[in-house]
């Protein structure tokens, strides 16, 4: 592992060229970053703040994603916003259609008259932020894969090998009937029914999400994840609700609890989830997401989550030279691994994936590679490249509010799926009007 120390050191041996402003300038950053990941977000910005004296990045943690996202448009609206905005994935769509409110990052470069390649960072990464010529619209400061992780502990009371985890839904249904069984209540859970449940299940599966390769060619494109494979998997999780064998634990990552705490024994969530995972003290370890296998072409591969950092517009020139320089700052190689190996996120470039091997990081830690083989371990077809669509956020609430009818045993898989579909393609439709 790449200590604190050398990678400061390493950082300074590439030191930016220092600014004209005379004064400190701040640069405002609205984030959603809690729990362990708040420290690292804490710590990059000391880390730059240390390096030079021209630019103060100044951390604000502002609520859940979409509250986060909801600040910083509502800041824009005002007149005040923030230098840089944390955006998740799911926000893409809606970010790349919000015109003059943002300031792509190819043109901040342009701007500062600072080189920018984005051939140096993983295009399975940044293709999700760019547009089809290549152009980088935001910087993928936190991306992530969903990982499976399991208590070896428990494991161990059920009479299951602490090392061999389920590779398939089946076989981790059947464990975490066994668990259960055993007298621990709840065999498993899952954060993010909706990217981890629907997004990454179509792409791991090879089958759509939406047309129009996910939304990537177009916004006229409609919903399809009703398909049997996903009811049938819905229907699968609905059915183990009922005794908790399976336990919903919420919309976004508060299922996380449940296993940190060690009242699940089994959790699928993202690869950033780990530093979190790791401060509850109990063997663990991770593994790929699972799948059906008489799904044809499945596994495929997974798609990015996590988030990117925006730069909003509104701003003087000579802040966004800062806004540049840290950007740049966080694309050193010796940065980047140290956020890898700390947080669980992957390594945006290369050059931080070859550092962290060539360390020892991976053997020594079996298992924190996984995220980044997994989504990186095919090429990608046209249902696996990403999910990007126009007010994507609004279209998971829906999917949230049928599938927890659904896990309360009011509806049926098929009836929540259906519903779902066709109250988001509205949703798609207004924003593909709003936006001709």
């Amino acid at each position: 592992m790449i200590s604190r120390t050398s990678a400061l050191g390493m950082a300074l041996a590439v030191a930016l060229p220092a600014a004209a402003a005379q004064a400190q300038t701040e640069i405002q950053w609205w984030h959603a970053m809690t729990g362990a990941n708040l420290e690292r977000v804490n710590a990059v910005a000391d880390q730059f703040n240390s390096l030079q004296k021209d630019y103060k990045i100044v951390p604000s943690l502002k609520g859940n994603y979409d509250e986060t996202l909801a600040a910083g448009i509502a800041a824009f609206r005002a007149g005040k916003p923030p230098h840089i905005l944390q955006v998740f994935d799911a926000g893409t769509g809606t970010m790349m259609y919000s015109g003059k409110a943002i300031k792509p990052i190819y043109e901040v470069y342009a701007d500062a008259g600072m080189k920018f390649d984005p051939k140096v960072y993983i295009p399975a990464i940044t293709g999700y932020y760019s547009l089809p010529d290549g152009r980088m619209l935001s910087f993928p400061f936190n991306s992530s894969s969903p990982i499976l992780y399991w208590n070896k502990d428990i494991f161990k009371k059920a009479g299951l090998d602490p090392e061999k985890p389920p590779k398939t839904y089946p076989e981790l249904f059947e464990m975490a009937k066994k668990i259960h069984a055993s007298g621990h209540t709840c065999g498993f859970t899952s954060t993010w029914a909706t990217w981890i449940g629907l997004e990454n299940f179509s792409a791991w599966h090879d089958v759509p999400f939406a047309t129009k390769k996910n939304g990537m060619d177009g916004l006229d494109a409609e919903l399809k994840f009703n398909s049997p494979l996903h009811v049938r998997h819905f229907q699968n999780l609905a059915d183990l609700q009922k005794d908790k064998t399976f336990d919903y634990g919420g919309r976004t990552s508060e299922a996380k609890q449940k296993f940190t705490s060690g009242e699940c024994a089994m959790l699928t969530e993202s690869s950033g989830g780990l530093g979190d995972v790791r401060k509850a003290g109990f063997a663990f370890g991770t593994s790929t997401l699972p799948y059906y296998p008489d799904a044809k072409g499945a596994p495929q591969n997974t798609v990015p989550g996590g988030a990117s950092l925006w730069v909003m517009a509104g701003h003087k020139k000579e802040d966004y030279i800062g806004v540049a320089k840290f950007f740049s700052y966080l694309s050193n190689p010796s940065v980047q691994a140290e956020l890898h190996q700390k947080s669980g996120y992957l390594p945006i470039t290369p050059a931080a994936y070859e550092l962290t091997k060539q360390s020892g990081f991976y053997k020594d830690n079996p298992g924190t590679e996984t995220p980044l083989l997994q989504m990186t371990g095919k090429p990608p077809t046209d249902n696996s490249k990403a999910v990007r669509l126009g007010n994507l956020p609004q279209v998971r609430n829906v999917i949230n509010e049928e599938v927890e009818a659904l896990f309360a045993g009011k509806q049926t898989a098929q009836q929540a799926l259906d519903k779902a579909v066709e109250r988001g393609n509205a949703i798609l439709r207004q924003f593909e009007k709003d936006n001709k």
